[in-house]
């Protein structure tokens, strides 16, 4: 998540700092010391000098924070235009917005910390309602998964855990389904290779395995590749009214 990081730096270095990482698009950038702000627009001129924090986001979006409150003091939703210079041995950061015309011009008296992360979106992502309701929802409905998708059981024991949903395809094929309300990892693949695994130990043939959830971090996509299992995004479950499909055998 950290991609660069000074301590106290030097006017020309922190420019420096700024012009490379605000050049990465997908870059939060922060800057933290004392700041003197000059703020013009929205019919209003305010100008303040303490401790702030700067924010600028990979969207263009900006806001500087005092030591108190929620709300940020000075925000832009996007800039239009930075500019970056010294002055008289000052960093200063000149921020514009064209509609409604206003700026932002920031002059880093003394900077303590400046730093560049890199920030995933998504990542917590999780469907309503327990993982136990999870099951019991695609168990009703299968076809959400993939169609054709028939139920067998649900909640099938093993030797190396409890199998969410155990179903035949289209084809006739046995598939194992191990599903995850949040973003799925590589734990997640590697419970199902152990379970697939199992499976056709058991049944003496091939078969399939699903990981289903409302997403998948890359490395996991990336196992589930060379493990030959597959991934379902679930990103929304259905109303469940009835009961669940009547069981029918486990291995046969």
């Amino acid at each position: 998540m950290l991609l660069a990081q000074l301590q106290r730096p030097g006017a020309s270095e922190l420019i420096s700092f700024l012009t490379e990482q605000l050049g990465q698009r997908e870059a939060l950038v922060q800057v933290a010391g004392e700041f003197e702000v000059l703020y013009s627009g929205r019919a209003a001129s305010t100008a303040d000098a303490g401790d702030f924090l700067l924010m600028i986001k990979g969207d263009g979006s900006l806001q500087l924070h005092s030591h108190r409150g929620v709300k940020p003091v000075n925000w832009q939703p996007q800039t239009d235009a930075l500019d970056l210079s010294v002055e008289d041995g000052v960093a200063v950061l000149l921020s514009e917005r064209r509609s409604p015309p206003e700026f932002v011009r920031v002059a880093f008296l003394e900077p303590v910390l400046a730093q560049s992360l890199r920030m995933q979106e998504l990542t917590g992502f999780v469907l309503i309602g327990s993982e136990a309701e999870m099951q019991q929802s695609l168990a009703r409905n299968p076809e959400v998964i993939e169609e054709g998708l028939t139920l067998l059981d649900r909640e099938v024991p093993t030797g190396v855990g409890g199998i969410d949903l155990y179903a035949r395809d289209a084809q006739g094929r046995l598939v194992v389904v191990e599903l995850k309300r949040g973003k799925a990892t590589q734990e997640a693949v590697h419970q199902l290779s152990r379970y697939v695994e199992t499976v056709s130990a058991q049944v003496g043939e091939q078969v399939r395995g699903i990981l289903a959830a409302p997403a998948v971090s890359r490395p996991a996509l990336l196992q589930l590749e060379r493990l030959g299992l597959e991934f379902r995004e679930v990103s929304a479950l259905p109303d469940s009214a009835s009961d669940a499909p009547e069981q029918l055998p486990l291995f046969g």
